[in-house]
């Protein structure tokens, strides 16, 4: 029998995978259509509306106890041990299930044909991923050093000098080649001078560390109670009063959580830094916090702007407070405060943004919708400062963004994420935006970056990350996303969850998370694009920056709760990512690991020049 060609058998296969590929597409349409018709959200119809005019709302403002000075170097403060051994009770919008197994899907619930389609072309056009790995990686604090207690809810942040790392109970200075520079202190040893709160004795976690760029200044901050259910919850927060945070000093604050409500948690606080100026000026650390008064009651969310500009003066304090309760804000909370790091500063006066997404009843659920508000802040006449719409404080917009269903479900929760050699999966926390919320301004275009974990192939899996960039230009929120994307690098069957995203000053952007499967450890990896990159894919794919080598075997579950991806303010175009791995397979024996990227993948990058505005005066 005589052979084809090459050339021949080549052209045949193209014409065959021209053929498979209009033929998918047609599919594609018709399974598209008819999902569109049957696709059900509980999310609320909620108006669009414009920013309220100052002095229509009636805002809180509370004194912030402090400052107290800190004048002892880290080194030498005296040892204060963290509460005993404990495992954090993950406390959600709605019950979301204990942990059990889920045996099955609802009828009607799978990959959708749209998604399965595109699966199959992604596939067919997988790129080759061109990430460059890790130029640096350390470990950071562990269980065995800071606390026995899960999970450790790592987060830091990276200076012109130093890499300061913040988990439960602890937090530690490191200088940039990984090197520490203080030993694990303890929150309890940090904030004991602020006696009569529980700052001085009780702290319990869920830290956040921020280094404040414009200021060249850091922020420290964790929550504090003597008990849960109870009557006495603040927030402690430390601003450095100079660039070295190990040498200090530090001004020391407390803020109680609700003043009028004694008996709210602030759970799962989060911090957004804006410095806008303007007049007023919308200069401010924005803390939002969600309101629990048990373990089972859910009390809405509370939204803070803590005077940043007497803060960084190591001077009195005032915070500008909203409640909202459960009502207002329907199936949503843990809402996040976009965070300004590189590009231009934002245009003068502009306003504070938020962004949060619905954590229903039930899941299955279709979500279609980032609800957005606005925060404008006056502390000069407090009364003038407005958080989103209305006295029930209703978002500024709805975007509409791509169908997605969240990563947790109604008997197993968010425990769904598989590790090898075990039978025990991780938590996901997939019901929300994570932190950061990323706000760029470049030659005038604005943009907010987000990330979340989803699900795809309910309740199957895996657990994917979606993200986002919406077009913010002149202070108005978008009607849809301006790019999205899906990210499970090419349908490979990894779970992917745990996401928080950074952007350079050159507008690449990067996404820092953990992966897991039946097959691997649980470790840490990255993927990333271009500026010039195709938008809505994450082209220059996936990279690894930690492989771990045990799994969590704790019967809850608990991983995270959150990852951290900042920016090094020496090149602006390095990432530092910091998230958990296990270095054994065991309980409550979590490790942290740090590392630096960047799109090069050797040696210091240089920063592409552009045209800045003259800077407004800022502290």
């Amino acid at each position: 029998m005589k052979k084809k060609s090459t050339s021949q058998s080549a052209f045949f296969n193209l014409r065959v995978l021209t053929a498979s590929v209009f033929c998918l597409l047609g599919i594609a349409v018709a399974l598209f259509a008819q999902g569109n018709r049957s696709k059900q959200s509980q999310q609320s119809n909620r108006p669009n509306g414009a920013q309220d005019a100052p002095g229509t709302q009636q805002p809180d403002v509370v004194q912030m106890v402090g400052p107290v000075m800190l004048t002892t170097n880290l080194r030498d403060l005296p040892y204060i041990a963290p509460k005993e051994e404990f495992e954090e009770r993950v406390l959600t919008r709605y019950p979301h299930g204990t942990g059990s197994a889920q045996t099955g899907a609802p009828a009607g619930y799978g990959i959708s044909g749209s998604k399965y389609v595109q699966s199959l072309l992604k596939n067919i056009w997988r790129p080759t991923p061109t990430m460059p790995g890790p130029l640096l990686t350390f470990d950071g604090e562990s269980a065995a050093q800071a606390c026995a207690c899960a999970p450790p809810d790592s987060d830091g942040d990276v200076g012109p000098n130093h890499y300061v790392e913040a988990v439960n109970v602890a937090f530690r200075v490191f200088d940039k080649n990984g090197n520490p520079l203080s030993p694990v202190t303890t929150y309890n040893s940090f904030f004991a001078s602020l006696t009569g709160t529980p700052c001085a004795n009780a702290n319990d976690g869920d830290p956040f560390v921020m280094y404040d760029a414009q200021a060249d200044r850091w922020v420290i901050s964790d929550f504090a109670f003597p008990s849960f259910p109870g009557t006495s919850f603040y927030q402690c927060v430390g601003v450095s009063q100079s660039p070295d945070p190990v040498a200090g000093p530090w001004a020391l604050y407390a803020i109680q959580v609700d003043p009028a409500n004694p008996t709210f948690l602030g759970d799962y606080p989060k911090f957004g830094l804006w410095n806008s100026g303007g007049s007023p000026d919308q200069n401010a650390y924005f803390l939002m916090m969600n309101l629990f008064s048990s373990p089972t009651t859910f009390n809405g969310v509370r939204a803070y702007a803590l005077d940043r500009a007497s803060m960084l003066a190591g001077g009195p304090a005032h915070a500008i407070g909203f409640t909202l309760s459960a009502a207002d804000v329907g199936a949503s909370y843990s809402f996040v405060a976009a965070t300004f790091r590189t590009g231009d500063p934002p245009p003068a006066g502009r306003n504070e943004m938020v962004l949060a997404v619905d954590s229903p009843a039930s899941n299955p659920t279709t979500l279609t919708q980032v609800h957005a508000r606005f925060f404008h802040v006056d502390f000069a006449t407090p009364s003038n400062s407005v958080f989103g719409v209305g006295p029930t404080h209703q978002p500024n917009a709805e975007i509409t963004v791509d169908p997605f269903v969240e990563a947790w479900t109604n008997t197993a929760g968010f425990t769904l994420v598989p590790q090898q050699g075990t039978t025990q999966h991780l938590d996901t926390l997939g019901d929300k935006i994570m932190t950061p919320v990323v706000y760029q301004n470049r030659n005038g275009t604005e943009s907010l970056w987000a990330d979340q974990t989803n699900i795809l192939n309910f309740p199957s899996g895996p657990t994917i990350i979606r993200w986002y960039q919406f077009d913010v230009t002149g202070g108005n929120f978008p009607a849809t996303a301006a790019q999205q994307q899906d990210w499970s690098n090419g349908n490979d069957g990894l779970w992917r969850f745990m996401p928080s995203v950074a952007v350079d000053q050159n507008g690449n952007t990067a996404i820092g998370y953990s992966v897991s499967s039946p097959s691997i450890f649980p470790g840490i990896r990255y993927a990333g694009r271009l500026a010039t990159d195709p938008i809505g894919n994450l082209g220059q794919g996936e990279a690894t920056m930690f492989s771990g080598t045990g799994s969590e075997t704790d019967t809850n579950g608990r991983w995270g709760d959150y990852s951290m991806t900042t920016i090094d303010p020496a090149d602006g175009m390095s990432f530092w990512h910091v998230n958990e791995y296990e270095a054994t397979t065991g309980s409550f024996n979590w490790h942290t690991r740090i590392g630096k990227f960047n799109f090069l993948g050797g040696g210091r990058p240089t920063p592409t020049p552009r045209p800045r505005p003259t800077p407004r005066p800022r502290p």
